[in-house]
């Protein structure tokens, strides 16, 4: 069986972002000297901070360290046309993975030892490039200012707080559009959609013991009655309150857009142009197109 990796050469961003994102980045962008402020209070600093624990605390992932999630990493580089980041593997009970770049320092990114107890070699290499995508696309100032303004909420005086829970909501609402680009560079990485809905289903409720019983079928089809529920008046309020607070789009709600990118022209017309490369993984069996 031959395994079909697709290299993106010269991909650029606005190649797969969504839609939702490259209209919210654009907002942002808008807002006079954000980006300078930003660089210029934290600059290299707060990368040298972060480096400084991470080297600290975690486990720096390299050729000798870790190696074949080094080359997972550097594998998913390459299919998006990107240099690898530094990538350190720390010991924490909650899943997540996030990554932390400002423009012109080096970027990193961080596992959670969680998260990979409970994913596939496969779905964890789409969580780095869930993670590249945000690299791939610049958001790395703008996750900074997300990350400080719910800081900030929590340690400023009653005036400072109500301004920056004003900020944190819109800050919210770009960074669940800029996930769903970054779902969309995972799956440029996996070619499988099904890999990231599995990645979303586990997510959503999975544990190293019950992810191997987990049935993407039923939780698709879970989606779809969330989706159904959702079209009435009531369901339009209680979606917009459920999701207002949230830093990502529900789970069902980001593996339906993955299902349905899959099947784009958009997406057609990247694959028209790259560079093929061929192992002896297994066949992959490309796009879901059945639900």
């Amino acid at each position: 069986m031959v395994d079909i990796k697709h290299h993106f050469i010269g991909l650029q961003a606005d190649q797969f972002r969504h839609p939702l994102d490259l209209e919210a980045t654009n907002s942002l962008r808008q807002l006079p000297g954000l980006d300078l402020i930003i660089r210029s209070v934290l600059g290299s600093t707060a990368e040298q901070v972060f480096r400084f624990n991470n080297l600290a605390s975690s486990v720096l992932v390299g050729d000798r360290q870790l190696p074949h999630l080094h080359q997972l990493l550097a594998k998913a580089s390459t299919i998006l046309d990107l240099e690898p980041p530094d990538l350190y593997i720390q010991q924490n009970p909650v899943p997540n993975a996030y990554t932390f770049a400002m423009r012109g320092e080096k970027p990193f990114m961080v596992i959670h030892t969680s998260l990979v107890e409970m994913l596939t070699e496969a779905e964890l290499q789409a969580v780095m490039a869930h993670e590249l995508g945000h690299l791939k696309c610049e958001h790395g100032v703008y996750l900074t200012l997300a990350n400080l303004l719910v800081l900030a909420t929590n340690t400023l005086p009653v005036w400072g707080t109500i301004i920056a829970q004003s900020m944190q909501e819109q800050m919210m609402s770009w960074l669940r559009c800029a996930e769903l680009s970054c779902d969309r560079a995972a799956f440029l990485v996996s070619q499988d959609p099904k890999i990231v809905m599995s990645v979303l289903m586990k997510l959503a409720g999975g544990s190293p013991t019950l992810a191997p019983l987990l049935n993407l079928d039923a939780f698709m089809e879970q989606a779809k009655t969330y989706e159904t529920l959702s079209q009435s008046q009531l369901g339009i309020m209680l979606r917009e309150t459920q999701t207002a607070q949230l830093s990502h789009p529900v789970p069902v709600i980001r593996a339906q857009a993955i299902w349905q990118w899959s099947g784009s022209q958009e997406y057609s017309r990247l694959l028209e142009n790259k560079h093929s490369e061929y192992n002896l993984k297994g066949l992959s069996k490309g796009g879901w197109r059945n639900w």
